[in-house]
């Protein structure tokens, strides 16, 4: 069975993100009518009761569609209210049968949300019951986006903007009174002209210029890596964490690169320095760096291909660099020196590394059309990239 599961960060006003809509399709038509959305909710309802929905939304709450006939069925009671949040797409008529079952939900305690909401007064009874309204920023437009928020201020509901693309529209969202942010936004950096990098971060982009060449000079790194007091510290907690078992401590970077190998050290000390870099930066940008690595490391391990999977995982670490720097990506790489062929993909040159740096964003986005594109051209099955995408948020959820 063909599955596309992603999921799509929901913020709060802290930027912190409160919860996960889990986008999906159960086959390659990307069409969304009642039948096929019947199916994908159903498919992936069993999906993650496979997986363990824990492993996707990692303690956060679950958003999922539900169409008017799942709804009736009474489908959303096979997943937790402490997990789900029930969503009603706008293709959804609001009928006596529908109130009912959504105030059944209540009670049981779920939350509810109203999907690319427009208002109309047939939407009355609807408004009484929801928790959350999703108001998407690319339908409503200036003035639209604040007036409805004034016109059912009265209400106890919290407003979602989704589909939010800049900072801009962000900052715009808060100064109207919404709770709650979705979108595209915290991936595009907003460029300070003349910024500089601040020392500590310039010696973490440091030891990154090393860790990307083909041999490590360990003596170097470890020179490096003491010049910053934080990162040693975080890589000797991990290496001596219960996660490597090692008999007696060790202090030592050489050692401990000697202990796990080449490969492991550069995977570790790319997110730590990744965190070093970002500071008090939105967490998510590093979360999703991560899964990005992880997951770009995996899908080259599936493919029949020139590229070896270190390279994928610095591509995929490296492709928010520029909104976790606030800086152009082509200034950043003008001073880190990544491989060539990274450096082509992060700057959207259509080689093989490209290629699977746009599988990965169009999947993020549940942009399913584009992912079986890029899927075909890389030879890799639906099934082996649900698996690496699964495998790749586990991984990142136990760092």
């Amino acid at each position: 069975m063909d599955v596309f599961i992603a999921r799509q960060p929901i913020f709060d006003r802290n930027n912190k993100v409160i919860a996960y809509e889990l986008l999906f399709r159960s086959d390659y038509n990307n069409l969304y009518n009642n039948d096929d959305g019947d199916k994908a909710t159903l498919d992936v309802i069993y999906s993650l009761s496979t997986i363990g929905i824990d492993n996707v939304i990692c303690g956060k709450k679950a958003f999922i569609n539900f169409t008017d006939k799942l709804i009736k069925d009474g489908i959303p009671e096979a997943i937790s209210p402490d997990i789900l949040v029930v969503e009603i797409l706008e293709t959804v008529e609001p009928s006596f049968d529908i109130v009912l079952e959504c105030q059944n939900l209540k009670q049981l305690g779920y939350r509810i949300a109203l999907d690319d909401f427009v208002f109309d007064e047939k939407y009355k009874e609807l408004i009484d019951i929801v928790d959350i309204i999703k108001i998407d920023f690319r339908i409503t437009k200036g003035k639209e986006r604040r007036d409805i928020i004034n016109r059912l201020k009265s209400k106890n509901i919290k407003f979602l903007a989704e589909k939010v693309e800049t900072i801009e529209e962000f900052n715009e969202a808060i100064d109207y009174g919404y709770s709650y942010f979705q979108g595209y936004y915290f991936s595009k950096p907003v460029i300070i002209t003349g910024k500089g990098i601040p020392t500590n971060k310039l010696v973490s982009l440091r030891i990154l210029q090393e860790l990307v060449k083909s041999e490590l000079n360990i003596k170097k790194i470890e020179e490096l890596v003491l010049r910053d007091v934080s990162i040693p510290y975080k890589f000797f907690k991990l290496i001596n964490s219960s996660a490597y078992g090692f008999n007696g401590k060790i202090g030592s970077i050489s050692r401990a690169i000697a202990l796990i190998g080449e490969n492991e050290t550069r995977k570790w000390l790319y997110a730590i320095l990744m965190k070093n870099i970002a500071g008090n930066k939105n967490d998510e940008l590093i979360t999703c760096s991560l899964i990005r690595a992880k997951f770009a490391e995996l899908i080259v391990n599936k493919c029949s291909c020139n590229c070896d999977s270190i390279t994928a995982y610095i591509m995929g670490i490296f492709s928010l660099i520029d909104s976790i720097l606030s800086r152009p990506i082509s200034d950043v790489l003008n001073e880190i020196f990544l491989p060539s062929e990274v450096n082509a993909a992060l700057l959207g040159e259509n080689n093989y590394l490209g290629t699977i740096l746009n599988l990965i964003k169009s999947y993020e986005r549940g942009e399913w059309d584009k992912t079986i594109i890029y899927s075909e051209e890389l030879s890799v099955s639906s099934e082996d990239i649900l698996d690496s995408y699964i495998e790749a948020i586990k991984w990142v959820k136990n760092f």
